[in-house]
């Protein structure tokens, strides 16, 4: 809650369970966070299934019932929503049907949202798992945000209100392809610049696997490319946030005042590469 951080507004995506869990005092958490200037949010998707007709891609569940339990999130104090379509790159995959049902998966959230007063977070996430080329993983993250945008427009969602959390464009964990700050930021600028309008107020990457310093530094790079780049450039990391902390804390009181250091770290350092600044 320092005032460089409260320049931008700051929110936390909880599950379902948690806005209604208390800290010691019995205060919820969703209480807690606005008390902080924090915006609560909350995950709204019921995780994913195979996909039938398109062998090796999923999709994701949670659409039915999502307007009544979002009438239950809001009274708990939810102001924001998060779904997360995943896509794995592989010989055939995605497929074309795999792309196409995951874009109207997403398109229909966020438009129950908006319709429900709540601002969505539309996440289509290529995974990292696998061998696949940076040059592969540039090439389907390109389809996948053209197909979401189009069917966002089929559905009536206002751009404005709403975000994007989307992959940066990376090789896969097993590929062994070494790759630079420098390339990444090119290759995901190319493909947001070609895919995302400039109506979408702000992208916040997900790390999706990355470690925390390469997540840091990507998106740094991405902050000072000279290009166009009409959106904010954010950040949505978990682990690349969250995983230095949880070493150190290990469940420990001892460690807490610590892991509590090595988070905020994580949280400067890249509050600092959203500004195209280095902490």
């Amino acid at each position: 809650t320092s005032p460089e951080i409260k320049k931008y507004l700051v929110g936390v995506i909880l599950f379902e369970e948690t806005l209604v869990q208390t800290d010691n005092e019995g205060n919820l958490f969703p209480k807690l966070l606005e008390e902080q200037g924090i915006v609560p949010g909350v995950k709204v998707d019921k995780g994913t299934i195979p996909l039938l007709g398109a062998s090796g891609d999923l999709i994701t569940q949670g659409l039915d019932g999502l307007a009544e339990r979002l009438s239950i999130y809001k009274k708990q104090g939810a102001r924001f929503t998060k779904w997360r379509e995943v896509y794995e790159i592989g010989e055939n995959n995605p497929t074309h049907l795999g792309i196409q049902a995951n874009a109207e998966t997403l398109a229909r959230y966020a438009a129950i949202c908006q319709d429900n007063g709540f601002i969505p977070i539309v996440e289509p996430e290529i995974l990292m798992d696998g061998t696949h080329s940076i040059e592969q993983c540039e090439k389907i993250t390109e389809r996948v945000l053209h197909a979401v945008f189009h069917a966002l427009h089929q559905h009536g969602v206002m751009l404005e209100y709403m975000l994007l959390k989307p992959n940066m464009v990376l090789p896969g964990k097993e590929s062994g392809q070494p790759v630079i700050a420098k390339e990444v930021a090119e290759r995901t600028l190319r493909v947001l610049r070609r895919a995302v309008p400039a109506a979408v107020p702000s992208i916040n990457f997900l790390s999706g696997g990355q470690s925390s310093d390469d997540a840091t530094k990507n998106l740094y790079a991405m902050n000072t490319d000279t290009g166009a780049k009409p959106w904010v450039l954010s950040f949505s990391f978990a682990r690349a946030l969250q995983q230095p902390a949880l070493s150190i804390w290990k469940g420990e009181d001892r460690n807490k005042i610590a892991a509590q250091e090595a988070f905020t770290e994580r949280l400067s350092a890249n509050s600092a590469a959203r500004d195209g600044k280095i902490e």
